[in-house]
C-alpha cells in the first residue's frame, strides 16, 4: 500500500495539474487541513529536481496565502469556526497567557513555528484572534515557510538520490515519521500554555 502511495505521489510531478495540487495543499495546511506539503513537496521534488526550488516557491505562496485565510478565520470568524477551532486545538481556556505571550514574543513565535512540524494553521488562527499587525505576520510568514520548503528542496537537489533510496526502501518510515510529527505538534501546542 505504502509503495502505492509512494510511486503515486511520484507520478504526480508528471500530471498537468501537480503544481495546483501542491498549491492547493500547502494553502490549505495553513489555515484548516491537517497534513503538511512536505508530503508532496518531496516526491515531487525526487521526480524533477529541477523543479525542486519551483515547487518550494509554490508552497511558499500557497502557504502564506492560506496563512492569510487562518489569519482572517482567527480575526474575523472567532465568534463562530475561529472559537471552534481554538477549543479544538486545546486553546480555548488559555487565551489570556496566550495573549501575553504574544504581546512580546509573537514574532518568534511565528517564526519557530512556522518551521517546525507543529500545525502553521495554529500559528496562522491565533495571530488573527490576536490582532497581531498583519503585515509584519505576513513578512514573517514568508520568511519562516520559505525557509522550511527551500531547505528542504535545497536538500532534495543536493542529496536526492540518496533521499530517493532512502524513501524507496522506507517510505512507510518517512510517513510515520511525519504523522508523528504532526501528532507531537498538536500535543506539544497544546501543552505549551
Amino acid at each position: 500500500m505504502f509503495k502505492r502511495l509512494y510511486h503515486w505521489t511520484l507520478s504526480l510531478a508528471e500530471h498537468r495539474h501537480a503544481a495546483w495540487a501542491l498549491a492547493a495543499v500547502s494553502f490549505a495546511e495553513s489555515s484548516f487541513f491537517p497534513i503538511p506539503p512536505d508530503l508532496i513537496l518531496v516526491p515531487m521534488a525526487l521526480a524533477k529536481p529541477k523543479k525542486a526550488l519551483f515547487y518550494a516557491g509554490i508552497c511558499t505562496i500557497a502557504s502564506v496565502l492560506g496563512g492569510m485565510l487562518g489569519y482572517a478565520i482567527g480575526a474575523l470568524l472567532y465568534d463562530t469556526l475561529g472559537q471552534w477551532l481554538i477549543g479544538l486545538y486545546g486553546y480555548g481556556d488559555k487565551l489570556e497567557a496566550l495573549r501575553a505571550f504574544y504581546a512580546e514574543w509573537g514574532w518568534a513565535f511565528i517564526l519557530v513555528k512556522g518551521f517546525t512540524p507543529i500545525p502553521f494553521k495554529l500559528v496562522t488562527i491565533v495571530s488573527g484572534l490576536l490582532d497581531y499587525n498583519f503585515l509584519l505576520f505576513v513578512l514573517l510568514s514568508i520568511i519562516t515557510r520559505g525557509a522550511r520548503f527551500f531547505l528542504i528542496a535545497g536538500a532534495v537537489g543536493h542529496w536526492g538520490e540518496a533521499i530517493k533510496a532512502l524513501l524507496d526502501k522506507h517510505f512507510a518510515t518517512f510517513l510515520a515519521i511525519i504523522l508523528a510529527c504532526v501528532v507531537g505538534g498538536f500535543v506539544l501546542a497544546a501543552k505549551m500554555f
